[in-house]
């Protein structure tokens, strides 16, 4: 009976069998779902970055899971059939053309792998774009990449998207940046990610390949105007207005005379430096080549390198070196108050609303729910204290700067990540890093005895500056006066040695 029933079984279809039955559920749902999440992306339905991970990352596992188990269970019993009963089942399947049935079997095995060929097609394309997409780069890590993500949105580049500046143009950089997720997949998983992540980018492409792409150095040439805008932390919150020609010079002779800022990108130039910490700021070696080979080199007489220029790691000056934080910009309590008070977004009439604002926003908070809290409990109880008819007459204007002054901590300050404007080092200018002054300080110098100029006029002028009742105004260029009578002071020190971000 036995030997009889075992050719019977052997008809039966070699996918019925437990294996390939569950592949086939397996395999089927995620087939379903993947079709009916690609329609959703195609259609604009998917708006969330953990929909784009499941739609081409997850769900094309579980079906080629699901192709495999169906394929194993087949293999299977036709191996169990074949040690059993040779003779009803050989070990490997014959292919007969001749045969009508095979024909049609052949076929649909053709239709369905180009079929499976075309949606591994469109689901690599798409899941290519997606893993480029900032969606994916600032929102799939939620925590993670809050600050950097909430930054970039308020940022000069929100429409440029994050692929072009960290990864840029060629298939090695994609690779390379795809190799280091890897490990920034398993670090978020895992919980192994510093907080705050450090800077600079470790192995960032060099700024000819990417922000050159964009902003063409041939056009780096002439004077560009610039007006600072700083309220005093008086009781009127009194306006000074200070307007720069920004030097920014040219790098290119077919264009323009070499000189101003850009001359450091000048293409007969050729800079080199040594820095002694992982943030840059610390110079503590130069050197120079000009266009006729000739090469100077200036050392630190504050940190002189302890070993030979060679031990170290030396870096060729780029556009990073000074815009640094191009993008992911956390402004500082006084500047964040200063351009909300010039854009009237916070009312200047609100007596001391500078000196307030800054102070509350410069507070350590232990979360962000709680800093919102006490800036605006204690904004209404200083006014309701020491104005109380400005609270009776003004609600609605304060009531606006407590919601302008939240919006400006959700934007600048990530206590979870330890993120606020005086982790990351800002080297465009000099007022709260050293930033220029790192290498124009006048203690760099050559064995004999030339120094790095700190002349102010070298890089801007001067050309009005005060309050609305009483501006000076010079095209000849003027003498920095500062808001607040402090003498020769300023000559003798760095701005960024008083000035931190957290005054006002």
């Amino acid at each position: 009976m036995t030997s009889n029933s075992q050719p019977e079984k052997a008809k039966k279809p070699l996918i019925i069998n437990r294996t390939s039955i569950a592949g086939m559920i397996i395999g089927g749902s995620a087939l379903f779902l993947f079709l009916f999440f690609l329609g959703l992306d195609f259609f604009g339905g998917g708006g969330s970055p953990y929909t784009g991970i499941v739609t081409y990352f997850v769900l094309p596992i579980f079906l080629i899971v699901g192709l495999l188990l169906v394929i194993i269970g087949v293999i299977l019993r036709r191996r169990r059939i074949h040690l059993k009963h040779p003779e009803a089942m050989p070990l490997f399947p014959t292919l007969d053309l001749n045969s009508p049935k095979n024909r049609r079997i052949l076929t649909r095995i053709v239709l369905l792998a180009l079929v499976f060929l075309l949606l591994s097609g469109v689901g690599s394309y798409r899941a290519y774009h997606f893993s480029d997409s900032v969606m994916f780069c600032g929102q799939t890590c939620h925590q993670v990449m809050e600050p950097e993500y909430t930054a970039y949105r308020n940022s000069p580049h929100a429409r440029v998207a994050c692929v072009d500046c960290h990864i840029g143009p060629g298939a090695d950089w994609f690779v390379k940046s795809k190799l280091s997720g890897m490990y920034q997949i398993y670090a978020t998983v895992f919980n192994k990610y510093p907080r705050p992540i450090p800077v600079p980018v470790k192995n960032l492409r060099p700024a000819q390949e990417t922000c050159e792409q964009c902003h063409w150095p041939k056009q780096f040439y002439g004077a560009v105007q610039k007006e600072n805008h700083h309220f005093l932390s008086d009781e009127q919150n009194t306006p000074w207005v200070i307007r720069l020609l920004i030097r920014v010079g040219g790098g290119d002779p077919t264009f323009a005379p070499v000189g101003g800022i850009h001359w450091h990108m000048s293409i007969e130039n050729k800079i080199e430096y040594i820095a002694t910490d992982k943030q840059r700021q610390n110079i503590a070696w130069i050197r120079k080549t000009d266009e006729n080979g000739t090469v100077t080199v200036y050392e630190s007489q504050d940190e002189p390198l302890d070993k030979s220029p060679e031990s170290y790691e030396i870096r060729r000056m780029d556009c990073i070196d000074c815009h640094d934080r191009p993008t992911h910009i956390y402004r500082s309590p006084n500047a964040a108050v200063n351009l909300a008070l010039q854009t009237r977004r916070i009312d200047p009439s609100l007596p001391y609303i500078k000196a307030k604002g800054v102070e509350l926003l410069a507070n350590e908070y232990d979360s962000t729910d709680v800093a919102l809290q006490t800036i605006s409990d204690e904004l209404k109880a200083y006014y309701k204290a020491e104005y109380p008819d400005v609270y009776g007459t003004k609600t609605a204007l304060i009531e606006a700067a407590i919601d302008e002054l939240e919006n400006i901590y959700r934007n600048n300050f990530f206590p979870y990540m330890k993120v606020k404007w005086s982790v990351y080092p800002d080297n465009v200018g000099h007022l709260i890093w050293e930033g220029c002054f790192r290498c124009h300080d006048e203690r760099h110098v050559t064995k004999a005895g030339q120094t790095i100029g700190k002349d102010c006029d070298a890089c801007h002028v001067i050309i009005s500056q005060g309050t609305e009742a009483e501006t000076a105004v010079s095209l000849d260029g003027l003498e920095f006066k500062h808001p607040v009578d402090i003498g020769e002071a300023w000559k003798e020190t760095n701005c960024n040695e008083c000035h931190t971000g957290a005054m006002p």
